[in-house]
């Protein structure tokens, strides 16, 4: 257990910590050090074909090699919490890369449960942030050591001494005792692969000093490797050959090949099973092997219905382990079959089962998402937040699913008899002249200011705000502060709901008629608002085509063609001109819908759509619906 050191890497997103991982995986040199790791049948270096070696060496000559989702490496941040490990003076590390978004904090708060210390990456420029104070919160309740690490010392307008200044104003804030304010300073730029005790990046070499102060200040795990066999499950994945493979720390005992255990499952049930395969992690590769002791972190196959928290034992003397508390959801949408004239066309899974089924898979893996049936056979997916469904959202339409989502709407709870919605703490970083507008948007939301200050030109604002006053206002952030404004939110608390919600000050354009669009038409149209396609596109009746103007819908024909004759006058369409339509993606059209509208996902398209396609039919409910009230 001396040999071996359990870390997480936790930050607020965009910090750093998947570049700072690279860089400690490529200086390890993983292909060199297959022969120095110790395992029980002998060195791994002779466990190791040739052609895992050199796997090994293709993935180490990527980017961002931590970030292998494709989403991941499209948005630029970590969404699913990943497994390495290294060899530094003889000593394993294992290396846990956490996501930096606070809708993805379930994968923080399960995989900490591995860690025994944590490296902080706070920007040198920006110092801690929303997220900084999430994480950070967490891994000081579970008692971990901090090293801070000051990044991104290279950057342009770089300021390591605010950064530090503020992180130990932190600390502060989070009630950290004198023990846990003595933390050890480390100053890098991960993107250069450099690391030092200064922050002077001439004076750095390579990343060594992060190495040594891991060995020197993170502690070895406590763990009892001749008591019985406890492994708390964190994280699951899959493979095609071993099936449900589960990743989690050995607490205490000795795990084996091939050996029998019981698993104790969420409910408090035992049942035996035979493990399939025992692998550890080398570099990024999991690698089979005959045992593992207490304190380090393994993967385990043959054990086919085990979930995430829950305890592999001894057969002999069964002992479970603390199930994992994961914060509860706080927004809420509801999935359906696609329903609309093109359904079916475009996706290769679009019927209720394979949904469903879908879905349900997800639980397995995310322990922060929460699914329902309805009675009328559809689902209400719960989350931690707008991005935490989009993604899911995301990731579904391109292994080809095709189904419909509601807006988002947030969880309310009732607590002491009340009704209490949630509400976010929002931090916000924009340049002066632009925090006027800001303030007076956020206003309207219900949001209300808490710390409002000001450095160089730029307003540092703090707010609290109703979850639901943040739906739709990214987008109309970004608008009102050039896209040079910065907003990082995180869940502040359940509070009662102030009422009085205004809806969307603007309605919708629709169509009136199935057929393709019209360069004719829409110029008739684009006078009344914001288009969202362009000519020769095919779209349906009651499909949202634009954003009226005003505050009503309307029904709009962009289908329609210029009747054809023989008269011609000169100069005529000379002057005529078509605005470049606003392309809506996924996010975009969750923003925008109101509640009696939908979102149709397909692999190929996102569309906007009422719920009623036929304006009698869709004011025919709008009645019926007022008479019930």
């Amino acid at each position: 257990m001396n040999k071996i050191r359990n870390i997480a890497i936790i930050a607020h997103v965009d910090h750093g910590k998947t570049t700072l991982v690279d860089a400690l995986l490529r200086q390890s040199n993983p292909v060199r050090n297959t022969a120095r790791a110790d395992a029980p049948e002998g060195p791994v270096g002779r466990a190791v074909s040739n052609g895992v070696k050199n796997s090994i060496k293709k993935e180490y000559e990527k980017d961002l090699i931590m970030d292998s989702n494709e989403i991941e490496r499209e948005r630029g941040i970590t969404i699913f919490s990943k497994n390495a490990s290294v060899y530094y003076k003889d000593v394993k590390i294992n290396i846990i890369d956490t996501p930096g978004h606070a809708d993805f904090g379930g994968e923080v708060e399960r995989v900490l449960n591995m860690a025994d210390g944590c490296l902080l990456l706070v920007d040198a420029k920006e110092g801690p942030m929303s997220q900084t104070r999430f994480v950070l919160k967490k891994a000081l309740e579970m008692g971990h050591k901090i090293i801070v690490v000051i990044n991104k010392v290279d950057k342009e307008g770089a300021r390591p001494k605010y950064a530090l200044d503020a992180t130990f104003e932190l600390f502060l804030e989070l009630g950290s005792n004198e023990h846990t304010l003595n933390f050890p300073i480390i100053y890098a730029s991960g993107r250069e692969g450099k690391a030092g005790m200064e922050a002077d990046l001439t004076k750095m070499k390579d990343i060594t000093p992060v190495f040594e102060e891991i060995l020197k200040h993170i502690p070895s795990p406590i763990a009892d490797p001749k008591k019985p066999l406890q492994l708390l499950v964190t994280s699951i994945t899959g493979d095609d050959f071993k099936g449900r493979i589960a990743i989690g720390r050995v607490y205490n005992g000795v795990i084996k090949a091939g050996q029998e255990i019981i698993h104790i499952n969420r409910e408090g049930e035992s049942k035996k099973c035979r493990l399939v395969s025992l692998m550890t992690f080398f570099g990024l590769k999991r690698i089979d092997v005959k045992e593992v002791s207490a304190g380090d972190i393994v993967a385990i196959a043959g054990i086919p219905d085990v979930t995430i928290g829950e305890t592999i034992t001894d057969p002999d003397n069964p002992q479970a382990l603390p199930l994992i508390d994961i914060e509860q959801p706080t927004v809420k949408m509801t999935f359906m079959v696609n329903n609309s004239p093109f359904a079916g066309k475009e996706g290769q899974f679009p019927t209720g089962r394979q949904i469903k089924e879908r879905l349900y898979k997800e639980l397995e893996t995310d322990v922060a998402l929460k699914i329902e049936d309805t009675s009328d056979g559809k689902w209400v997916v719960s989350g931690r937040g707008e991005l935490h469904l989009a993604i899911l959202i995301e990731r579904m339409r391109r292994e080809g699913y095709e189904f419909q989502v509601s807006r988002p709407q947030v969880i309310i709870r009732e607590i002491n008899g009340q009704k209490m919605t949630p509400y976010e703490k929002i931090f916000i970083e924009v340049p002066e002249k632009y925090h006027g507008t800001v303030i007076q948007k956020l206003g309207a939301r219900k949001g209300e200011l808490k710390e409002m200050r000001s450095a160089k030109g730029i307003v540092f604002l703090e707010f609290i705000i109703p979850t639901r006053g943040l739906f739709g206002y990214r987008n109309e952030f970004l608008t009102d502060t050039k896209g040079l404004g910065i907003m990082n939110a995180a869940f502040h608390q359940y509070l009662p709901d102030p009422g009085n919600w205004s809806e969307r000050d603007q309605g919708s354009l629709v169509a009136c008629e199935t057929g393709e669009t019209n360069l004719y038409g829409l110029r008739n149209v684009q006078d009344r608002g914001i288009l969202f396609f362009g000519a020769g596109i095919m779209i349906y009746q009651g499909q949202v085509v634009g954003q009226n103007s005003r505050s009503n819908d309307i029904r709009v024909n962009v289908c329609k063609t210029k009747q054809l004759s023989n008269m011609r006058s000169k100069g005529e369409g000379v002057s005529e001109h078509f605005n470049t339509p606003i392309t809506m993606d996924l996010e975009d059209a969750l923003e925008y819908i109101g509640d009696d509208e939908l979102v149709e996902i397909t692999p190929k398209s996102v569309r906007i759509r009422k719920i009623y396609l036929d304006e009698n039919e869709e004011k025919k409910a709008v009645r019926i619906g007022r008479q019930k009230k």
